[in-house]
């Protein structure tokens, strides 16, 4: 079972976010800057990786007059979403599954924070592509994700400073050092420069990056 079809842990996912990643919730409030800075203020906003609902209440607070088509391919994290929501999910529609569930648009931007580096290159490039594929021409594109330069050992220290921050933030000291070796071992965690190849493979122009936290990088681009 993945931690993500567990009732329990999923209970528990909210407070993840915000020890495990720097500045979660201003990387949040950036994300939405960086769609409103193109999206009218009735925008059709596709959000992937939507389980657990933290960005789309987060967008949803600060733009109401946005409307958001959610996907992810865990049940149990929608439901969750559906919860997180409130009164915001009237303007919602949440689809379980993964990118080809999504609804062929277009929409006026996108957003995927926290989920890519679950997803293999070639299964990513697809992805990709299949999100550019659903943005109006122009529309803006943010996401988020485990992002690493360097060698084998360079990683290593920054898998360290990952599991130091999540210590730092609360989480058990074993449980954070467990926690950035299996990321290390078991996500397809690319470099920057290889993420940023993705974009622009997949149609994405004016790739930046806007955002970086130890082993996290973000980056806006246009369809």
């Amino acid at each position: 079972m993945s931690v993500f079809d567990d009732p329990a842990a999923v209970a528990r996912y909210a407070e993840g976010p915000r020890r495990l990643v720097p500045g979660f919730l201003d990387l949040q409030r950036m994300a939405m800057l960086l769609l409103a800075e193109r999206a009218p203020p009735d925008a059709h906003i596709l959000v992937l990786g939507a389980g657990g609902g933290l960005e789309l209440k987060a967008f949803a607070d600060a733009q109401p007059g946005w409307h958001f088509d959610g996907v992810d391919p865990s049940a149990e994290m929608l439901r969750l979403a559906e919860a997180t929501l409130g009164v915001h999910a009237r303007r919602v529609r949440l689809h379980e599954g993964y990118i080809d569930t999504a609804p062929a648009g277009p929409f006026d931007g996108a957003a995927c924070l926290l989920t890519l580096h679950f997803i293999q290159p070639a299964e990513r490039a697809a992805t990709l592509r299949a999100v550019h594929e659903r943005l109006k021409p122009g529309a803006p594109f943010v996401t988020a994700h485990h992002s690493i330069p360097g060698d084998d050992a360079e990683r290593a220290l920054w898998f360290a400073r990952y599991a130091a921050f999540a210590a730092s933030s609360g989480v058990p000291r074993a449980q954070a050092e467990r926690a950035g070796a299996t990321i290390g071992d078991r996500l397809p965690v690319l470099s920057p420069t290889e993420d940023e190849a993705l974009l622009r493979d997949a149609g994405f122009r004016d790739v930046a990056l806007f955002y970086a936290g130890f082993t996290f990088r973000g980056w806006v681009a246009r369809a």
